[in-house]
């Protein structure tokens, strides 16, 4: 049952992620829209690895591609690179300070985000300057809330 719990929690977790992915915003405001199912993803593969992986990257990734209807395969590709960066270096992470963390999920981002405006280049759809970045610095900015939030959901739900 704790299992089944944990599940719970991490699947809530990445559906609030996408909700927010997908709410409507005022169109200035767009390009600083944080990569929240890319933060979760962050949060579940440095915290659970051994849960979280790649395949949970990719199937998240194809999800988000069919809610914002992007180029299929393009958030799978990129939340996949994504995934395989936080458990390379999981344990390292977990020994950074708070700001530090903040910096590292920054480069991961922006990683994410070039993979991403790549993909759309080749599609004919991609950004014609760097503003697509601006959404890595407002999700480094929120990481230490994120990370505060979901680690306090996994030790009140005990998921391990």
């Amino acid at each position: 049952m704790d299992e089944a719990r944990g599940q719970w929690v991490i699947a809530l977790s990445f559906s609030v992620a996408y909700f927010l992915a997908i709410y409507p915003l005022p169109r200035w405001a767009e390009w600083a829209r944080p990569e929240w199912v890319a933060l979760v993803l962050i949060y579940w593969a440095i915290a659970l690895p051994q849960r979280v992986g790649i395949g949970a990257a990719f199937v998240a990734g194809l999800l988000l591609d069919v809610f914002e209807g992007a180029v299929l395969g393009q958030n799978a590709l990129s939340l996949s690179v994504l995934a395989w960066f936080s458990l390379l270096f999981h344990q390292r992470l977990r020994a950074l300070n708070l700001w530090q963390q903040a910096l590292s999920v920054f480069l991961m981002l922006g990683v994410h985000q070039i993979l991403c405006q790549w993909i759309q280049n080749m599609a004919g759809a991609g950004a014609p300057d760097l503003w697509f970045l601006v959404s890595a610095v407002s999700g480094a900015a929120l990481w230490p809330g994120v990370l505060l939030v979901l680690r306090h959901q996994r030790r009140t739900y005990h998921v391990q």
